[in-house]
């Protein structure tokens, strides 16, 4: 355990950030998820929706800098291209 003032508040700050990060990667796979089972359920209007959230969920995540913009850049090409092939 940390002695010093300023490493202990250096713990408390990393303990909420690792929250806030988890929580917002659950919120993105939970946005992809449905997409996901949109698209294999066959629904393109539903998918289209969803598509735009996640899409919306991913770019989020990215300009927080919780995934890497490539990452975010490759997640969404290939959800696009999934969402092109049924439509």
């Amino acid at each position: 355990m940390a002695n010093i003032k300023s490493a202990k508040k250096r713990i408390k700050v990393t303990q909420a950030k690792t929250l806030r990060n988890k929580m917002v990667k659950s919120a993105l796979k939970t946005s992809i998820k449905k997409y996901e089972t949109a698209l294999n359920a066959g629904s393109a209007d539903e998918a289209k929706v969803l598509l735009v959230s996640a899409i919306r969920s991913i770019d989020m995540a990215a300009s927080k800098g919780i995934i890497h913009k490539n990452v975010a850049s490759r997640k969404k090409s290939r959800l696009t291209l999934r969402f092109n092939k049924l439509a």
